[in-house]
């Protein structure tokens, strides 16, 4: 498949339960059909990737193999999941794999399933996103943002840009990046916290420390 390396174009509202026609059609080899899923969502998948590996160079190699990948494999695709989640965990794993080889971020701490008290914490949007955004963010806070999440591990920063960015739910960011759900809330916890600890000084917050959870244990990677 040949798609232009000009940057994506903004994409309009999203709504993944128009996919299902276009993806019926695009399985009987409608072409149309295909280019108007790319259209849809590969402006998602390049800022997406673009957060994530701070390249857009690599970004849109990033897009070019998520939808060869998505051809390729759309004609076994049972729709158990949305198209919209199926996609996003194509590229999320590829921007994932380019992250590692590269040996970008620090250590995944390790953890085992989240208890009541850490689920309760995950709602509303943590204060790391909500508090920047209430301030009007400014270009020095945005830089900060930015430096915070480039140095998250590459676990952290895309479970904190699928679920603040892109507003995935826990069970889609469970199927998006093949992990348990209780995995999922304790990963965004951790990325969360790193985050709060980092930009703490430039949102002039009197937040107290929050203590993490006890207990350590062997996180899915799956």
């Amino acid at each position: 498949m040949n798609e232009s390396r000009k940057t994506p174009a903004a994409p309009a509202k999203i709504d993944p339960a128009d996919d299902r026609p276009l993806v019926r059609a695009a399985q009987k080899g409608d072409r149309a059909a295909f280019r108007a899923l790319v259209t849809k969502y590969q402006r998602r998948v390049y800022q997406l990737a673009v957060s994530m590996l701070k390249d857009p160079d690599e970004a849109m190699d990033i897009v070019q193999e998520t939808f060869v990948r998505v051809h390729r494999y759309l004609p076994s695709f049972k729709g158990d999941s949305s198209f919209f989640t199926w996609t996003y965990r194509i590229a999320a794993n590829l921007c994932l794999d380019a992250s590692r080889k590269k040996g970008r971020g620090e250590r995944v701490e390790i953890m085992d399933e989240v208890d009541a008290d850490i689920e309760a914490q995950m709602d509303p949007p943590s204060a790391a996103f909500a508090g920047p955004q209430k301030a009007a963010l400014n270009e020095e806070l945005k830089e900060k943002i930015e430096e915070a999440l480039s140095g998250l591990s590459e676990n952290h920063r895309a479970i904190l840009l699928l679920r603040e960015l892109d507003g995935l739910s826990y069970e889609e960011l469970a199927k998006v990046l093949g992990i348990r759900k209780g995995t999922v809330m304790s990963r965004l916890f951790h990325a969360r916290l790193k985050m709060q600890r980092k930009l703490r000084e430039y949102l002039d917050e009197d937040a107290k420390d929050e203590e993490e959870p006890d207990g350590e244990g062997e996180e899915d990677r799956r």
